[in-house]
């Protein structure tokens, strides 16, 4: 059989065709916005300095006790030596010293704090702001202090798996534990925990979502596909509410503190608790949780540098089929009801972070 040639015109216009012609089709990630691998749960060397302290500042009683802890860290000399050290992280490594770092300055109540600022110098230690800034320099990830850092960097298979899997399948089929419990050993996971952990599932299931969403990019009315891709994506959207209608029984049920609902407050008012996967649906649809695109960008800066241009691209690439809110017909009726789908399920998950800040039950996470 002849092989077949395509051919193009000589000129500017042909160089275009022939770069368009040769790039590869861009593949959705099949781990969606959780890592590629699994996240590193130990660290060596003078980085077990690091995981002790987060451990501690997680369980400490109150931002204050947490600074003191930082504090004594920075006076030892440990932190001056880790933020020496942060370019010879591989990147898994450094993504896992950035999660601890974000739990550190969480617990800290730092968490509207820019460690570039001059005025965080009278917060915390200079060299702990030195790591800080180091770590979201390396990773492109400005304001790592957000659910994708505490949550999505902070999971692990309870039993390791048997066999190779993608991070998406063992977060959907495996009993997850927190990397840095905001609980003490040998006490039940606390609400906190439990909220982190469902953001992980939340992700993993949504991937089904944003295989849709990188589907329907460029596509727009008059398509016949379009109407069949929309009701599969409301019918994703009901799985993932009633999965966080069961998460949301479990975590009314897990013990907390003052110090952890005060931590998830503080990141609530900043907008760093919305999920990627919520974001990427409200890329798709063009609506969100808060109105206008100022908001939207504000809430997708605590995402890394790459997963901001994948969320631009595909707004981007969805204008057309966002047209559909204007229109009418059976493209537009599934346009509709999807939109309608992911309010309920934004205030689902708003119900579930309400329910983490609200008191417990009556029994203490201390000994």
């Amino acid at each position: 059989m002849t092989p077949t040639m395509t051919y193009f015109p000589a000129g500017p216009a042909a160089a275009r065709a022939r770069a368009r012609a040769d790039a590869p089709s861009p593949e959705p990630r099949p781990h969606g916005f959780l890592p590629e691998r699994l996240p590193a749960q130990v660290l060596a060397g003078a980085w077990t300095d690091l995981d002790v302290l987060a451990h501690a500042a997680a369980a400490a009683r109150t931002p204050q006790d947490a600074r003191l802890l930082v504090e004594r860290a920075g006076r030892a000399g440990e932190l001056a030596v880790l933020r020496q050290r942060v370019g010879r992280l591989a990147p898994p490594r450094a993504r896992a010293a950035a999660m601890r770092v974000a739990v550190i300055v969480a617990a800290c109540g730092l968490s509207d704090l820019d460690p570039g600022v001059p005025v965080s110098r009278r917060y915390a230690h200079d060299d702990f702001l030195g790591l800080w800034a180091s770590l979201a320099q390396r990773g492109e990830h400005e304001r790592i202090v957000a659910l994708p850092t505490l949550a999505l960097l902070n999971w692990a298979p309870r039993h390791k798996p048997q066999r190779a899997r993608t991070t998406d399948q063992l977060a959907r089929g495996e009993v997850l534990v927190p990397i840095v419990r905001w609980s003490p050993s040998g006490h039940p996971l606390s609400r906190i925990d439990r909220l982190m952990l469902a953001a992980v599932r939340l992700e993993a299931q949504g991937i089904w979502l944003l295989r849709i969403a990188e589907g329907l990019a460029g596509r727009g009315p008059g398509d016949e596909s379009v109407a069949m891709a929309l009701c599969r994506f409301t019918r994703v959207q009901h799985v993932l509410r009633r999965q966080l209608r069961t998460e949301e029984v479990k975590l009314a049920m897990a013990p907390t503190t003052a110090q952890q609902r005060a931590v998830l407050v503080a990141l609530a008012d900043r907008g760093a608790l919305e999920p990627p996967i919520l974001l990427a649906a409200d890329t798709v649809l063009g609506i969100g949780g808060r109105a206008g695109s100022s908001s939207r960008q504000r809430l997708r800066r605590h995402l890394p540098a790459g997963d901001r241009c994948r969320l631009s691209a595909l707004e981007r690439d969805c204008a057309a089929l966002r047209t559909l809110a204007h229109r009418s017909g059976p493209e537009a009726d599934a346009y509709r009801e999807a939109q309608e789908s992911l309010i309920v399920l934004r205030r689902t998950y708003t119900e579930l972070v309400r329910t983490a800040v609200e008191p417990g039950p009556v029994r203490s996470l201390r000994p």
